[in-house]
């Protein structure tokens, strides 16, 4: 396998020598199992497999302590509450070997990502990730971290309007169009309950197949509390029109929820094609571009062709 690519200036050197050192420094017992590199295109964390059981996860970028933080103390606790299989943490590692944070080591998930293998019964799957975000928000969230998406989507307005307005120069989408939805989503109700636990990265590279069936979620280091809308980006990210409204049903979320997680989901698809794409970014993550241009595609077709449901702005 090449080696991976980087695609952030800070990103740390990884690989399979620097893993290996850490675990036999600091978990002797696991010394001499072979580490191999898993190909994946997440962009805060590497993996490595270790043996046949684990999974080792390391950050890869110098803010990136929280995530395994968050992962080692939370996971365990919501775990017993959710539907779907998630990372069981097993240890958690210190700095050492000359990496400078924190990481963690965790049992392995079998299945392949619905990215490389999509969903044989899109329907079901539907059903079963509403449920499972339903299942989240109801966990007690009092001591919870801030989600990094669970607060209004409006703190990327000056990203998104420069992705809309780079990306409609170079023919890539309705600039008009993305405008028009991005400031009705600016005119929504914003949640005003108590905050409640999301996922908050519900993509195709984050969930799990075995036989095309979804089986677990994975990447857990976005996980937080705040809003819930973002956990339903994945309506547009993952499933389609004939199978959206099944999400909804499941997760069910209110209109206003619902319209607030559509601008997620074109927030999070205009930054990542803006960044990680060929024709404005940098090119380093074509899976992830290309999940960001079908995201696009599925809500501004949602949204040109009125089917969405009204919801009363401010």
């Amino acid at each position: 396998m090449p080696p991976p690519t980087k695609m952030h200036a800070d990103e740390l050197d990884i690989d399979e020598a620097l893993v290996a050192r850490l675990v036999a420094e600091q978990f002797p017992r696991w010394s001499g199992l072979p580490v191999t590199r898993v190909a994946s295109a997440g962009t805060d964390n590497a993996m490595y497999r270790l043996g046949a059981d684990m999974v080792v996860r390391l950050p890869r970028l110098p803010g990136g302590a929280h995530q395994v933080d968050r992962e080692q103390r939370w996971l365990p606790l919501l775990a017993p509450h959710l539907p779907l299989a998630v990372p069981t943490p097993l240890a958690k590692g210190e700095p050492g070997a000359g990496y400078a944070l924190p990481w963690g080591v965790y049992a392995w998930l079998d299945g392949e990502n619905a990215y490389d293998v999509p969903l044989a019964e899109p329907a079901d799957a539907a059903a079963e990730l509403g449920r499972f975000t339903a299942a989240l928000r109801t966990v007690d969230a009092a001591d919870g971290p801030p989600s990094f998406r669970g607060d209004p989507v409006a703190k990327h307005d000056a990203y998104v309007r420069t992705a809309i307005h780079d990306l409609g120069a170079v023919g890539m989408l309705d600039a008009a169009l993305a405008t028009a939805l991005w400031e009705e989503t600016l005119r929504l109700p914003q949640w005003d309950a108590d905050p409640v636990w999301l996922h908050a990265d519900l993509l195709p590279g984050n969930l799990l197949t075995c036989a095309g069936r979804l089986t677990a979620v994975i990447d857990f280091g976005g996980l937080g509390v705040g809003d819930p809308a973002a956990d339903t980006i994945a309506a547009w990210a993952v499933f389609d029109a004939a199978t959206r409204e099944v999400f909804r049903a499941a997760a069910d979320v209110d209109d206003a929820t619902w319209a607030r997680g559509r601008g997620w989901a074109l927030c999070f698809a205009l930054m990542a094609e803006h960044y990680y794409g060929e024709r404005c970014g940098n090119g380093t993550n074509p899976v992830l571009a290309a999940v960001a241009r079908r995201t696009v595609g599925e809500v501004l077709a949602e949204y040109g062709g009125g089917a969405s449901r009204p919801v009363a702005a401010r």
